[in-house]
């Protein structure tokens, strides 16, 4: 049994898809806030005190804890990524 061939990825819109500024700074601030979270992730920020004892649920929370960090984070700002991404983003729709 042969399989279907892969379709090709596409790195831009399809024609006549046009994304409105308002998608694109939702989707850069998304990819900022994602970068931030792995970052927090290594600084130890949710690292309870081992007095508390920890169990198996502290894992996955903090985790989520240190992704809401990162969306506050990029939604007051950031560090930047987000405008340079939307730049790329909006330069890569008006080109297509």
């Amino acid at each position: 049994m042969e399989l279907p061939p892969i379709p090709p990825v596409q790195t831009r819109p399809a024609a006549g898809i046009a994304r409105s500024d308002a998608d694109l700074h939702a989707v850069a601030k998304s990819f900022e806030a994602t970068f931030l979270a792995e970052m927090l992730q290594y600084t130890g920020l949710n690292a309870m005190p081992s007095g508390f004892g920890g169990g198996p649920g502290e894992e996955a929370f903090s985790s989520l804890l240190t992704e809401q960090y990162a969306k506050l984070l990029a939604e007051r700002g950031g560090i930047g990524l987000a405008e340079r991404v939307f730049d790329i983003l909006k330069q890569r729709t008006s080109d297509a």
